[in-house]
């Protein structure tokens, strides 16, 4: 089991944002090829550690003297966590951390990432995983020290390819309980451990890997309970930020005064995992890609060179103000007219608007880019109309794509769920009626939805294709891109509607 979280979580430190995931959702919708990176490759982290490691003593749980500086953080809904901190291992990283507190700079901010059996992120003024910075205005290295490892409850920095870029963003680690067999695994990979980190980590748990290639400066002493209730929260599961925010209400900086010590989560009473899960997760909203046009409402009609009809297209400025702005405008200027659809994947989606007609082109109306954002009443569902992107959704530009998607009845949905995907039940409900591609969910502008002409839309996803790139054999033309107003004509949504 453990050597499948490893697979997955190295996939996740690959990219987006410091420890952020892979975003990977087995085809990539994007207007030029990303990999949403702002953090090096730290699978390899640990693997640059001699075969023979030294056997030091680990610090992690030697508790804090009176008077000793701790760290105390209020979490929102949630409870406090206290950390002990380890100036005489990290004493940049224990600096900064302290002064940042003192600013009241972590006060308010958010945890960002959550991911279960691995870790909760945060300390980010962006709430993105970009941004942040240090006390002296720029990155810093905190390295690492053998005596400090990423145990259950470990506090380090995140980092974006080496100790040497460390800001504000911070992580503690949660993991998971490795066994013997793991660590024959995890050598075998090339990530070798001593036999006191081996032993620390079989008793309380975490993440060996991370080892060597972020700063641990701290450890939880009171708390950890809550910490272990924050990584149960229903997250996005593109991006793992939770659905509903967890904040910090403050982050202070205290003395240890001879309080207890809980460094084990068999410390803490149980508590329903489920019940946390299910209590944070999506808004049930009303889905609104299926309501009608009114009569004079702005409308596209898109006509395909080599076939009959139009493909019409309802647009949705009150959840997508700036993405259908953009396009109404390039479909005024012409922009469109000529180009090709130059992506195309059955059962998914076809992808076009780029003038270079490879998918690496394209630009906005907006001189300096845009944030098209994303909103829960708009989703992949089968015709929905999106912006590709090259990483995240202020990366907008004139690509788009069209979901054609397949029909995702309660088996293909509960597989999904246990892959760590969310559904609302209105989300369930349009997906098995209609269809659609629902694991691009939350990281893609949907602008608009075919309400007539979808079935162009489907004929067009069955020609044929390289199968390296996705680009059709034969140019699938975009004749022309009109702006029109709705007149009363007939609307048919499901591909069904259509002989």
């Amino acid at each position: 089991m453990l050597k499948k979280v490893l697979a997955g979580i190295m996939c996740m430190l690959m990219a987006a944002g410091t420890l952020a995931s892979c975003g990977n959702k087995g085809t990539e919708t994007s207007g030029t090829s990303s990999s949403n990176t702002t953090q090096g490759d730290t699978t390899n982290a640990a693997a640059t550690k001699a075969a023979e490691v030294e056997n030091v003593d680990i610090a992690n749980f030697t508790p804090p003297e009176k008077g000793d500086t701790i760290i105390v953080m209020k979490i929102k809904d949630y409870g406090t966590v206290k950390f002990r901190l380890f100036p005489e291992y990290a004493d940049k990283g224990v600096e900064n951390f302290v002064e940042l507190a003192k600013k009241g700079y972590y006060d308010g901010l958010k945890f960002h990432r959550v991911i279960k059996d691995f870790m909760i992120q945060g300390g980010d003024p962006l709430g993105t995983g970009t941004g942040g910075e240090s006390i002296w205005g720029e990155k810093f290295d905190g390295g690492t020290d053998p005596h400090l490892i990423h145990v259950a409850g470990a506090l380090a920095y995140a980092n974006s390819g080496g100790t040497d870029t460390n800001g504000s963003q911070f992580y503690v680690v949660t993991g998971t309980v490795p066994t013997d067999d793991d660590f024959e695994y995890y050598s075998q990979k090339g990530l070798e451990f001593s036999e006191n980190a081996k032993e620390q980590y079989k008793k309380v748990g975490g993440a060996p890997w991370l080892d060597g290639g972020y700063t641990v400066f701290g450890q939880v002493i009171d708390g950890l309970d809550v910490i272990f209730k924050i990584q149960n929260v229903s997250v996005d599961q593109n991006s793992s930020m939770p659905f509903k925010d967890v904040v910090m209400e403050s982050v202070t900086v205290g003395e240890y005064n001879g309080e207890d010590i809980h460094w084990y989560i068999s410390d803490y009473e149980e508590f329903d995992a489920d019940e946390i899960k299910n209590s944070t997760g999506m808004e049930n909203v009303t889905i609104s890609n299926f309501t009608a046009p009114k009569e004079g409402e702005t409308i596209v009609s898109m006509k395909l060179k080599g076939y009959d009809g139009e493909v019409k297209i309802k647009l949705f400025p009150e959840y997508a103000d700036k993405g259908v702005e953009n396009f109404i405008e390039l479909c005024k200027r012409g922009y469109y007219n000529g180009l090709t659809f130059h992506r195309i994947m059955k059962d998914f989606m076809i992808q076009g608007g780029d003038p270079n007609g490879d998918g690496t082109g394209g630009d906005s109306i907006f001189e300096k880019g845009y944030e098209g954002g994303t909103d829960p009443h708009l989703i992949h569902a089968a015709g929905a109309v999106a912006y590709a992107n090259s990483g995240s959704t202020n990366t907008n530009g004139s690509q788009f794509y069209i979901v054609t998607g397949e029909v995702y009845g309660k088996d293909k949905i509960d597989e999904l769920k246990s892959f760590g995907y969310s559904f609302t039940e209105n989300q369930e409900e349009v997906y098995s009626t209609y269809g659609g591609a629902p694991w691009l969910d939350g990281d893609y502008t949907v602008f608009g939805q075919v309400f007539d002409g979808l079935d162009i839309v489907f004929d067009v996803q069955n020609v044929e294709v390289d199968e390296n790139n996705n680009k059709p054999k034969k140019d699938v033309v975009i004749e022309s891109m009109t702006v029109s107003e709705y007149n009363g004509e007939e609307v048919r949504w499901s591909i069904s509607d259509y002989k």
